[in-house]
Parts: C-alpha cells; structure tokens; sequence
C-alpha cells in the first residue's frame, strides 16, 4: 500500500492554491499584477521573462512590463532557450510557448482533467526538451512542443510501492493504473549539467541522475529525505537547497554531498550564481542568504512578512526577486 508519507508542494502551489482551475478570467493587463505572486524568473542574452498567479506573464525593457496571457492557471516555471524561444508551464499540465522572447504566447497543452501542476522544463535544443511535474509527471517532445508523450519512471518508485504495484498489476489493471499515477514523489526541478548529465530533484529527498536526457534515471544516495527545491551549478561545486533550510553541496560531480550550516531555518527556494565563489539564495519568511566556497552562509537582508521564490539578475545588471507580494529589486552593494 501506498506509503503515507507526507507529500509536499515548493511554495508557490501551497499559496496559490485557491486559484480556480479552468474558471474563465480576465487576462488582459491588470494593474496590480505586479504586486501578486509571482513565482519565477528566466533570462538569457537581451530577455527576461517573469510569470506567476492567474498567468501573468511580464517582459523587461528596462522595466517589467505586462503582457496578456492565454491561460488563468498558475505558471510555474519558466524557460528561455534564446532570446527569442521561451516556455512556461503550471497548474492543470499547462504549457505555453513565445517565440518572441515573451511578447505573445501559444498554448501548447492544458489539461484540468490531471488536476496536477508541472514545475519545470528543460530543451536541450529548440525541438527536444521535458516537463516534469507532481506526482511524477512527466512529458517529453521532440518538435519543439507542438506534442508532448508522457513517460512514466518506474526506476524512480520507492521499493515498497513497487511491489505493491507489482501486485496489484496481476490482480487489477485499471486500479493499478491509477495508483500508479499517485505514487511517484513530486519532480520540482530539472537541470542539465556542464557534463551533459541530468540532475533532477524533488519531494522525499529524491535526486537522480541520468545520463541520456531523462530516458532513464539512476536516483542517488542523498542524505536528507525532505523535500528539494532547486540545483545551482557553480565552478567550485554543485548546490542543492531545500525544506526548511536544508542546503548542501557536492565538490565531486554529485558523487557526495555535505550539508552546509545556515543562519536561519527558512525554505529555500531559488538561487543565483553571483560569481565563481559565491552564490545568493531566497526562500520563505524573505531570507536572503549568501554563501561562499568555503561554506560560510551570511544573511543578507530578510523581509517579514514576504516568501521569496526566485531570483534573477536582469540583463542591465540589476537583481530582481519575485514572491507572494511580486517583484522586489535587491539593492546592491
């Protein structure tokens, strides 16, 4: 039988949780989206692209600036392979596609009936790429979104619910297929490493490695089994941060991992590489958090009464962070 652990969403889906699924809403420009939740940051060369709650999509020129959207679930993630292709996905297995650096948007897939958010994406060029998501979702394309097939990882399962699904198969096809589909752990980030390797990430403390672009996964020796939220790769080492936290780090190619102290107890959610020996994360109850190559953490401003989800430095230099209460610039030194 299934399991009872406790199974746990990054923040942004527990907080968003009462925007209605499927419901018709207004997507045109709305004044006060910026100050909503927001969720992620992407950027490459000259874009960058944020997205959040009810769909809002913002582009920045110097300024974030509102774009309509095409869809009122929660967006999740989102991606930028150029300047110019870029993807999102959320609630409901949705995923959207500009091909103008997130000027105008398609819709790509929705689906109200998975009742299941996705959580990233990753394209290795502008055909081939992966979704993941909760409770195992998982979908790949390879023409550049126009279909997507889902895939199911079995090597993923925990041992006890493979044999109890191995024994539910002889007895109950269609029961098995829907327990299946529930008992996988929530895959909530993806990334492809210098090494072409992929490292991905998720709730019971699951890393996993593969080495043929998420066709098979060979899952890690990991020493903390909560939830995991973000990868940062670095030069001097690999980074995984999570529940509570929970940040460690990997000088040997994910081989081993050392938890590294923190000054407060915040989840963290996101992260950004601000040089080859430091790096800056954001998490819950607006930590801010820089640590070095040698392990020591320091905590750079903290904003009561505000979750930080993201973290992104816009292509005239200036760092921006995204949560519950929408954009926030962080002033620098």
């Amino acid at each position: 039988m299934w399991s009872g652990m406790l199974r746990l969403l990054p923040l942004a889906f527990c907080v968003a949780s009462f925007v209605a699924s499927g419901q018709e809403q207004d997507n045109s420009i709305q004044p006060l989206a910026a100050k909503s939740l927001l969720v992620d940051i992407a950027t490459r060369g000259d874009s960058a692209i944020a997205v959040g709650e009810r769909g809002h999509l913002f582009v920045y020129h110097q300024a974030w600036q509102q774009r309509p959207s095409i869809t009122n679930s929660l967006l999740t993630k989102v991606t930028l392979f150029d300047n110019k292709l870029a993807w999102a996905v959320g609630h409901d297995a949705t995923i959207i596609h500009s091909d103008d650096g997130g000027e105008t948007w398609q819709l790509q897939m929705r689906s109200a009936e998975i009742e299941k958010p996705l959580m990233d994406m990753l394209f290795f060029d502008n055909k081939n790429g992966i979704a993941i998501g909760a409770y195992g979702l998982f979908y790949r394309t390879a023409d550049g979104g126009q279909t997507w097939n889902e895939e199911f990882h079995g090597e993923l399962l925990f041992d006890e619910d493979i044999a109890y699904l191995e024994e539910l198969k002889a007895e109950d096809e269609a029961l098995y297929l829907s327990e299946r589909s529930t008992l996988l752990p929530h895959f909530n980030r993806v990334v492809q490493l210098d090494d072409k390797r992929l490292l991905m990430v998720g709730e019971l403390g699951l890393a996993a490695i593969s080495k043929d672009l998420g066709q098979h996964w060979q899952q890690l020796d990991f020493p903390y089994d909560g939830s995991l939220f973000n990868i940062l790769e670095t030069k001097q080492g690999l980074y995984v941060m999570g529940l509570r936290g929970h940040l460690f780090k990997s000088e040997d190619d994910a081989a081993s991992w050392q938890e590294i102290a923190l000054p407060v107890d915040s989840t963290l959610n996101g992260g950004l590489v601000l040089s080859d020996t430091k790096v800056r994360l954001v998490g819950n109850a607006g930590a801010v958090i820089d640590v070095d190559s040698e392990g020591k953490a320091e905590l750079i401003t903290r904003r009561q009464g505000e979750n930080l989800v993201s973290i992104a430095k816009t292509p005239d230099g200036k760092q921006w962070m995204v949560g519950t209460k929408g954009f926030v610039q962080l002033k620098q030194e």
